[in-house]
């Protein structure tokens, strides 16, 4: 995923954090805001209970591959802030690809 469309800053993800809407499954949590620019902004978030840092990084990548195929039919204009629970090691991919669009259709960010 391009560098542009990656939230890098700690005080951008406070910010989502704080303004943004909740939106909460078994298995991820996703906070969003709108940012005022033409296009979306991501941000991915594992904590130490979702497993070794190896994992943790194993989950950021496949959050970040699913987000790169989901991005092209989702509405532009946000900062988005995906939050990896420990349920979501066992997840195949398909599955977290599935979870992922249902969070967005129910943010209003597919339009179908």
């Amino acid at each position: 995923m391009r560098s542009a469309l990656r939230l890098r800053h700690s005080s951008d993800f406070a910010q989502v954090r704080r303004n943004g809407r909740l939106y909460k499954h078994r298995v991820l949590m996703m906070n969003i805001v709108e940012n005022g620019l033409s296009h979306n902004r991501y941000g991915f978030i594992t904590s130490k209970k979702v497993g070794t840092a190896v994992i943790r990084n194993q989950t950021k990548r496949r959050l970040r591959e699913a987000t790169y195929q989901l991005h092209p039919i989702l509405c532009q204009g946000y900062d988005i802030v995906v939050i990896a629970r420990p349920s979501i090691v066992e997840q195949p991919f398909s599955q977290l690809l599935r979870i992922l669009h249902d969070l967005y259709h129910r943010a209003s960010l597919i339009e179908d």
